[in-house]
C-alpha cells in the first residue's frame, strides 16, 4: 500500500515533466515560421540533384514522410494532382522519405506516378527542420525561401490547399 501511495504522489511531477517536454518541442518546431528555410541539399531518389535553394521564386511544399505512414498515403493523390495543376503557377513539391530503407520508397513512387522528387530523409535533417516527431509533417515555404506555414500529421486537405493558394496568387 505504501508503494502504491509513493508512485501516486510521483504521478504529478511525471505529467508537469511530459507537459514541459511536449511544449518545448512545440517551442523548437513553431520556431521555423516566418524564418527562411534551412539548407536542403540531397540526391532525389531517381538521382537528380536538389537544392531547396534553386526553387526560390517558386512555392516550396516541403512534406516528410514515410511508405507506412497512413495519412501520407492519403496526401500522395493529391499532392501528385496539384504538383500538375499548380506547378504552372509556380508550385514545386518536395517528398522527404523517412523510410530507413530506399527499395519501398522505390516501389510506391513507381506505383502512384509521384511527379516531383523524392529525396531520403535523415535525424540530421528532421533536426535542421525542428525535429520530425511524427508524420506526416508539411512545411509551406514561400517564393522567398521563408516557412510561412506548417501542418502536423493528418491535415484537411482542402485547408492545406487554399493556404496553398495564397501563396500561389499572382504576384502584384
Amino acid at each position: 500500500m505504501l508503494a502504491r501511495a509513493a508512485r501516486l504522489s510521483a504521478l504529478p511531477g511525471l505529467l508537469t515533466l511530459i507537459v514541459l517536454c511536449a511544449s518545448s518541442l512545440d517551442v523548437s518546431a513553431a520556431s521555423l515560421l516566418h524564418k527562411h528555410a534551412p539548407r536542403l541539399v540531397r540526391t532525389d531518389i531517381n538521382g537528380h540533384k536538389v537544392d531547396l535553394a534553386a526553387f526560390k521564386g517558386r512555392v516550396v511544399l516541403l512534406t516528410f514522410w514515410a511508405t507506412w505512414c497512413e495519412p501520407c498515403q492519403v496526401e500522395m493523390p493529391r499532392f501528385i494532382d496539384w504538383q500538375t495543376r499548380y506547378g504552372p503557377q509556380g508550385l514545386q513539391i518536395i517528398g522527404v522519405s523517412m523510410d530507413d530503407d530506399e527499395a519501398p520508397v522505390l516501389a510506391l513512387i513507381a506505383q502512384r506516378g509521384v511527379n516531383y522528387p523524392v529525396i531520403m530523409g535523415d535525424a540530421k535533417l528532421a533536426r535542421r527542420f525542428g525535429g520530425i516527431l511524427g508524420l506526416p509533417v508539411t512545411f509551406v515555404i514561400n517564393r522567398k525561401g521563408k516557412i510561412v506555414q506548417e501542418f502536423n500529421g493528418e491535415t484537411n486537405l482542402d485547408t492545406m490547399e487554399h493556404a496553398l493558394f495564397q501563396y500561389l496568387a499572382p504576384r502584384r
